[in-house]
C-alpha cells in the first residue's frame, strides 16, 4: 500500500494519494486544484488514479477533483448528503471502495459540514484493522472542525455542532488506539482555533491529548468548540459554493490568465478599478511599488491574505519579479479568485523611467519608532494584529484594527496625522501599508520588524 501526504504550507492544506501498486490502482483525497504531483508520484508508483474523494466541500481552497477528473478520467466521491451540479458517486455509512488489496471505507461524520466524511484505510495484506483514517475537517492533530462556517448557508453552529459531537464520539473515538490519524488541515488554517503542527497523530494520541476529545456533555462541546474561533475570510462561503460546482479548471484558467501587459494598458486596467497586486518581498515593496498597487508577497500566507483584501469580482493585475507571475495566479487560482488579466511586462522595472507613478513606505527601527512617539507630534500607532495578539502583548496607547477589518474601518484612521502601522514582523503590515495608502494615508511609516523587533529592542509593551 501507497499512502502519501502532500502538505501546502501556504493553506495548512494536507492531501493524499492512496495507492494500491498490485493492482495499479489509486485515488486521491482532498486534492489541491494543481493536481501535477498526483499525476507525477501515481507514474513513478506504476499507478492510475481511478478515484478522487472530498471529504466535504471546502471553504478554504478550491480542490481539484474537476481538474483529476478531467485529466485522468476519475470518478468522484464525495458523502451521501453532497448536492453538487457534477456527476459523482454517493458514498454511505460503511459503503467500501476496493483499490487491489486497499480497501476504503467512508464513515458519515457530519459535524463541520453536513456531508463530511473520514475515510478508514485498511491494507488487507497486513491487518482486518485499519492503518489510518483521513478525518478531513472532522478531527484534527489537537483540535475538531469548527462547527459555525456553514451558518451563511442556512446550517446553525448549534445543529452542526451536536453532529460534531456524535461523530467523534461514536464513529472516530472507538477505532483502536494505533489507527493513525491524517487530517485535511494543520496549525494555520482557519477551519480550527488549536490545530497542532504536527500533520500525524493517532487515535489514542487524540483520546489523551485533544481538549475537544475529553469527557463532557454535548452543550459544553459546542459551547467549547465554538467559542473564540478566529474570523473567517468572506471567500470561505464563496469557495464552498464554487467547490460544489461545475466550473472550468486550473488549467483553463491560466492560459488566458499568463498575458504580459505592457504599462500603458495596466494604467488603463487600473483606471477601471482593476486590482494591481504586486506580490514581490514586503522589503522590495517598501523601496519602491506602484500607486495605488496592494502588496501581498509570496512569501508569507499569500493565499488567505489575498482571499481577505482582494474584491475576487473585479480583475487583478500581478506585478511580480520575472519568472513568479505564473506562481502568483496558480495560488490566487488554488481559492478560487480566476480574475486574474495579465502581469506587468518586466515587472517592477517596466516603471523606472516614470517616477510619477511610483511611490515608497518608510519603515523605522524601534529606536526610531520610540523617538518618534517621544516627540510633541507623536504618530498614531495602528496594530493590525488579530485581537488575540494585541490583548497578548502591545505598544501603549496603540489603536487594534485588525487587518481584515481594516477596509471597513479605514475611516477610524485619521488622514490628518502621521500613522505607525505594525504587525508581529513586518508581512502584514505592508499589505496594510498599501490599503492606507490608497485611501489617502500617505503620512505614513511602518515599524520594521514588527512587535517582535520592538520587544527584542528592550522597548515596554503593555501586557
Amino acid at each position: 500500500m501507497i499512502l502519501k501526504q502532500y502538505y501546502l504550507n501556504c493553506l495548512a492544506h494536507a492531501s493524499y494519494l492512496i495507492g494500491d501498486q498490485s493492482s495499479g490502482t489509486a485515488a486521491v483525497v482532498d486534492p489541491q486544484r494543481d493536481i501535477d504531483a498526483y499525476l507525477d508520484d501515481a507514474s513513478k508508483n506504476g499507478l492510475t488514479i481511478r478515484h478522487v474523494f472530498l471529504t466535504h466541500f471546502h471553504a478554504d481552497f478550491l480542490a481539484g477533483h474537476l481538474e483529476l477528473r478531467n485529466r485522468t478520467g476519475a470518478r468522484i466521491h464525495l458523502g451521501s448528503k453532497a448536492q453538487a451540479e457534477f456527476e459523482f458517486t454517493p458514498m454511505d455509512d460503511h459503503d467500501s471502495l476496493d483499490l487491489g488489496r486497499v480497501r476504503l471505507t467512508v464513515l458519515e461524520t457530519p459535524g463541520h459540514t453536513v456531508e463530511s466524511i473520514s475515510i478508514l484505510v485498511f491494507d488487507l495484506d497486513v491487518d482486518a484493522r485499519p492503518q489510518a483514517i483521513l478525518t478531513g475537517d472532522t478531527l484534527f492533530v489537537g483540535d475538531v472542525g469548527r462547527p459555525d462556517l456553514r451558518a451563511s448557508l442556512g446550517w446553525s453552529a448549534n445543529d452542526l455542532g451536536k453532529m460534531l459531537y456524535h461523530s467523534v464520539r461514536e464513529k472516530l473515538l472507538p477505532l483502536p488506539d494505533a489507527t493513525l490519524v491524517y487530517p485535511a488541515h494543520g496549525a494555520g488554517s482557519l477551519c480550527g482555533k488549536q490545530l497542532s503542527k504536527e500533520t500525524v497523530s493517532t487515535i489514542g494520541e487524540q483520546r489523551r491529548t485533544n481538549y475537544a476529545l475529553q469527557p463532557m456533555s454535548e452543550p459544553e462541546f459546542i459551547e467549547l468548540v465554538t467559542a473564540d474561533q478566529p474570523d473567517a475570510p468572506s471567500y470561505f462561503t464563496y469557495d464552498a459554493v464554487l467547490n460544489t460546482k461545475e466550473r472550468p479548471t486550473l488549467s483553463q484558467m491560466l492560459e488566458h490568465q499568463l498575458k504580459p501587459l505592457d504599462l500603458e494598458v495596466m494604467q488603463s486596467l487600473q483606471a477601471v478599478g482593476a486590482q494591481v497586486l504586486d506580490v514581490r518581498d514586503p522589503v522590495e515593496y517598501a523601496r519602491a511599488h506602484m500607486k495605488g498597487s496592494l502588496n501581498i508577497g509570496l512569501g508569507g500566507s499569500y493565499a488567505t491574505w489575498a482571499g481577505t483584501v482582494l474584491d475576487r469580482d473585479k480583475p487583478i493585475v500581478i506585478v511580480a519579479e520575472p519568472g513568479r507571475q505564473e506562481e502568483a495566479a496558480m495560488r490566487l487560482g488554488r481559492i478560487g479568485f480566476d480574475s486574474v488579466v495579465g502581469y506587468l511586462r518586466d515587472g517592477i522595472s517596466a516603471l523606472e523611467s516614470r517616477t510619477d507613478l511610483m511611490t515608497g513606505t518608510t519603515r523605522v527601527t524601534p529606536a526610531e519608532a520610540a523617538d518618534a512617539l517621544a516627540s510633541s507630534t507623536p504618530p498614531i500607532v495602528l496594530d493590525i494584529r488579530a485581537p488575540r495578539e494585541w490583548q497578548k502583548s502591545h505598544i501603549e496607547g496603540s489603536v487594534n484594527i485588525p487587518l481584515n477589518h481594516l477596509a471597513e474601518r479605514i475611516e477610524e484612521v485619521p488622514a490628518n496625522r502621521p500613522v505607525l502601522v505594525h504587525c508581529a514582523g513586518g508581512y502584514r503590515s505592508s499589505i496594510a501599508a498599501g490599503m492606507l495608502q490608497r485611501e489617502g494615508r500617505l503620512d505614513l511609516t511602518e515599524l520594521n520588524g514588527g512587535i517582535a523587533a520592538w520587544e527584542a529592542a528592550g522597548l515596554p509593551v503593555i501586557q
